[in-house]
């Protein structure tokens, strides 16, 4: 199975929709309907929810997860939606994983499902965290009903491959067979079954019999049952193996409080674990404590696979910062042309499908000067979902739900399935199941085997003057008051001092690109400035997953890009940890992982 989303033409993803004269829509591509004319909704209870043994089947479990092959207008989703919120266990979470290769876009979706006035409220709630059509995995978030949807949009035994699953019940609404043989295929059957739980339960609307003698062949009790309205049968199936056991709630330590600790302890919380965090100073101390930040995505026109991990880091890292009061600063941020390969670069990325419509803008020298408002001889990258942030903004909110404790640690020990945090006398500071390393540089001397690498970089700020944000071998960034910018990039450094001489350099870098900034700043009353080291690795990409010791991960070497592909690899990481469905595609945390230095 390819790693990578194969190829996969956004201008030719449409559906094809109709509309029947009743108001149903039917898929001009596959020549069938999405949902039954006498009453989809009812059809969906009966074949899916019934078909799946709901509610029984969730009863007393702390997770339940759904994977669903056609997400086609959400209606399964939203009868599904119906029926946890009024039957789901006590701090039960539900999560979801549907595939669709022909996304509808928000305004179908919400034709076909005004047709059940009843569900309106669990509707509009979908409705407001449908996703762009874009290939790849979206993660949705419906927090007053403690779900999470992971929807990929592509290929299904491509989306099927990269997800981790496992599926506690299956809703199979493809296409028909005869219309839609793929979503049928033996190769779908095998990976159904390989990302099924024990005890999983399988429904859909067709008793054809190449379904029936793959399921079988996948080791599942396939029957028959009385099928809904005009249709005589419809199938049911099961693995004849028992549900899982309840898990118990594992205590995670989280070394280190800056935006990697904090999205690691916010998404561990969110699933359940009980979270301490160790800091040896307080949140922020490092390179998350400025007072404004970029969250950009790296742009790489040539490798796919990361092109995407950070179109998708992006995307769900907006959503989760938006969600916080006060944390965005502004939104957009434009990427100057450097060199002059950059316009051919640039012009690239912008063509590339992994982004939502005019999300990656090219602009002329002319329309880069309107919008700085001030002169400038390049052309750029307007980057529209790229935001300036306030991290104390993101760092309190998502640390608020975790033990904390300010120590330093300097060793690790594991002991009879625990692991201990010592100081530097090798006093204890905490046990717990598990170790979370994210600590950037700190982390390099608890995990000697990661290539991490120091870079030290000072940031200057002023009050008064102010700008949109922008970005170029430097950054100009407006904080709550003023404007930062920098910043030095000093590869070795592992305790640097802020001086002089580094803001000579970044004032140097800020007159470069764009020199009309340059006499506001230093007609400024005020002026700070800060160093901080990030770590690095040979790839430059982040380090995030497992290492060798049982029950010790890390979530470090994201350079300047932490803000951005942070709280995504976070939930993968919580979701390794915890043993819950991922929004990581598989292929991305191979790549990403610590073994990859092995």
């Amino acid at each position: 199975m390819a790693d990578e989303l194969p190829e996969y033409d956004i201008d030719d993803a449409s559906p094809r929709l109709l509309w029947a004269e009743d108001g149903s829509p039917r898929s001009g591509r596959f020549g069938d309907v999405y949902f039954s004319k006498d009453d989809g909704l009812a059809e969906t209870r009966a074949v899916f929810l019934d078909g799946c043994g709901l509610p029984d089947a969730w009863a007393g479990r702390a997770d339940f997860t759904v994977a669903e092959l056609g997400f086609g207008t959400g209606l399964n989703i939203v009868a599904l939606l119906d029926l946890w919120r009024r039957s789901r266990p006590e701090n039960g979470r539900l999560h979801v994983f549907s595939i669709e290769g022909f996304p509808l876009t928000r305004d179908e979706a919400a034709r076909a499902l005004s047709a059940w006035p009843e569900l309106a409220e669990i509707a509009e709630a979908l409705l407001a965290v449908w996703p762009e059509g874009t290939p790849g995995f979206h993660r949705l978030d419906l927090p007053q009903w403690q779900t999470t949807i992971d929807l990929a949009v592509g290929d299904a035994e491509w989306a099927l491959g990269q997800w981790s699953g496992p599926a506690d019940a299956w809703f199979l609404d493809g296409f028909s067979p005869a219309l839609n043989p793929g979503m049928w295929s033996p190769e779908i059957m095998a990976l159904i079954a390989a990302r099924s739980a024990p005890g999983a339960r399988i429904a859909t609307f067709t008793v054809a019999g190449a379904v029936r003698r793959g399921l079988t062949e996948q080791g599942f009790l396939v029957e028959k049952k009385p099928g809904h309205g005009r249709k005589r049968e419809r199938l049911e199936a099961h693995l004849p193996s028992p549900p899982p056991q309840r898990v118990s709630r594992p205590h995670v330590a989280v070394v280190g409080a800056g935006i990697a600790g904090a999205s690691v302890a916010r998404a561990l919380i969110a699933g359940g674990a009980r979270v301490t965090v160790v800091e040896a100073e307080h949140s922020g101390a490092g390179g998350s404590g400025f007072p404004a930040a970029l969250v950009t995505p790296r742009l790489d026109a040539g490798d796919a696979l990361i092109a995407g991990f950070h179109a998708q880091a992006l995307e769900r890292a907006g959503d989760l910062y938006r969600a916080l009061p006060d944390a965005v600063i502004a939104e957009g941020v434009l990427q100057l042309e450097q060199a002059a390969r950059d316009a051919a670069r640039f012009d690239k990325i912008a063509a590339q499908d992994l982004w939502p419509a005019a999300a990656m803008t090219r602009l002329d020298a002319a329309a880069c000067a309107a919008h700085l408002n001030v002169p400038i001889a390049t052309g750029g990258l307007m980057m529209r979902g790229a935001m300036a942030l306030r991290p104390s903004a993101v760092l309190e909110p998502w640390l608020a739900g975790a033990e904390r404790m300010t120590a330093r640690v300097a060793t690790l020990t594991s002991q009879d399935g625990h692991w201990r945090l010592l100081d530097a006398g090798q006093g204890l500071i905490l046990e717990a199941d598990i170790v979370v390393l994210t600590a950037g540089w700190g982390a390099a001397a608890l995990a000697p085997e990661l290539p991490l690498s120091p870079v030290a970089g000072q940031a200057d700020w002023v009050e008064g003057p102010n700008t949109v944000p922008v970005a170029w071998g430097g950054y100009a960034v407006p904080t709550e008051s003023g404007l930062l910018y920098g910043a030095t990039h000093d590869r070795g450094q592992a305790a640097p001092t802020a001086d002089d001489q580094a803001s000579a350099r970044n004032l140097a870098t800020l007159a470069a690109a764009l020199p009309a900034l340059v006499a506001t700043v230093e007609a400024a009353s005020s002026s700070r400035r800060r160093v901080a080291v990030r770590a690095t690795t040979p790839d430059r990409l982040p380090v995030s997953g497992a290492l060798p010791a049982p029950g010790l991960y890390a979530l470090t070497g994201m350079g300047s890009r932490g803000f951005c592909v942070a709280p995504l690899l976070a939930e993968d990481l919580a979701a390794q940890i915890l043993d819950r469905p991922s929004p990581l595609p598989l292929a991305t945390r191979k790549r990403l992982s610590p073994g990859r230095f092995a």
